[in-house]
């Protein structure tokens, strides 16, 4: 039985974690989950939002399923997620975006996979006070990082038959950061000659993504505009709620869904679970349980088809309700 770590998180994520831990177990897959807690719930009583209890956990595992956790805004701690992220050197973000059955949106033929490098750039935390006035950051690219995730970008297309692999970078101002980033795309991207290359500024890009999205295929970015673009890429499936997300490095990875531990919907049984479903079902893929991850995927889509949708989709269903229809369709 495979021992997977699950970090259950804070606000919906333990409502959102038990549903997916219900349809998994419903799809016959044995799983034993390494249960940790992690963020604003756990400060009081261990002083950090990230104890070392939980890393130990997905050092031993390799493999984890993590629920969103709260972050505060302009103060008190860092990122969980970046703190695992520079831990674990989990330096590749990977989020799909792809339409569902019968999720309206403006456009239905969006396929976009966006690879963000994790690691560097402003999200490197490195900050300062310049005086009462004036706060400074400083934005790292280095040759190692950006040459990884770019080979990353390129070894996701040829693994999953996508044909273009597209750089987005701000070089024409950032000349020397971005630039950097552009050069070792350039340089990787002479070993792959059977995929198509593509260059463009990020805000030519956020353009031409809500004017025509089908015409991009795998993105590749820094960790800034990866960040930004990943979520605009999720508004043109159908928002947050159904936007699923891995953070992968050469040991180590952690699945979880883009959007955040919503507060404001904590133990009111409205949450939709979607966005960590897909998260899971990529993490059976990734660990190889193909037919799971098939059977799983195939009763969620014809659980949307039928139109059961929770409320962040115009829908009626609770949690519970979203969770017993998947179910019972597996």
């Amino acid at each position: 039985m495979r021992r997977i770590t699950l970090i259950n998180g804070d606000g919906i994520g333990p409502e959102i974690s038990d549903a997916v831990v219900k349809i998994i177990e419903a799809s016959g897959l044995k799983i034993d989950w390494d249960i940790q807690t992690a963020g604003a719930d756990v400060i009081e009583k261990e002083g950090t939002p990230l104890p070392e209890r939980v890393l130990k956990s997905i050092k031993e595992n390799k493999i984890a399923l993590k629920a969103p956790v709260t972050t505060p805004i302009g103060k008190g701690f860092r990122s969980v997620n970046v703190q695992l992220r520079k831990a674990l050197d989990l330096y590749a973000n990977l989020r799909p975006c792809k339409n569902l059955p019968n999720v309206k949106t403006k456009f239905d033929n969006v396929d976009i996979v966006v690879v963000r490098e994790n690691t560097e750039d402003l999200y490197a935390g490195i900050e300062r006070q310049v005086d009462t006035d004036t706060a400074e950051s400083i934005k790292v690219i280095t040759r190692k990082a950006s040459e990884r995730i770019c080979k990353f970008a390129f070894d996701y297309a040829v693994k999953n038959n996508r044909k273009e692999v597209c750089v987005v970078t701000k070089a024409n101002i950032m000349k020397l950061s971005d630039g950097l980033f552009l050069e070792s795309y350039r340089k990787i991207a002479e070993n792959y000659p059977e995929i198509k290359k593509r260059e463009i500024l990020v805000d030519n890009l956020c353009m031409q993504l809500i004017q025509n999205p089908s015409q991009f295929d795998v993105l590749v970015l820094p960790n800034l505009y990866g960040d930004i673009v990943s979520d605009l890429c999720a508004g043109l499936i159908g928002g947050l709620g159904v936007a699923q997300g891995a953070n992968i490095g050469l040991d180590y990875a952690v699945f979880e869904p883009v959007h955040g531990s919503a507060p404001d919907i904590k133990g009111q049984n409205k949450a939709n679970p979607t966005a960590l479903l897909l998260s899971a079902i990529e993490m059976l893929k990734y660990i190889g349980e193909f037919s799971y991850a098939d059977r799983i995927e195939k009763a969620l889509f014809k659980t949307l088809a039928n139109g059961i949708f929770t409320a962040d989709l115009g829908g009626t269903a609770s949690t519970k309700d979203f969770t017993d229809a998947i179910v019972q369709n597996l």
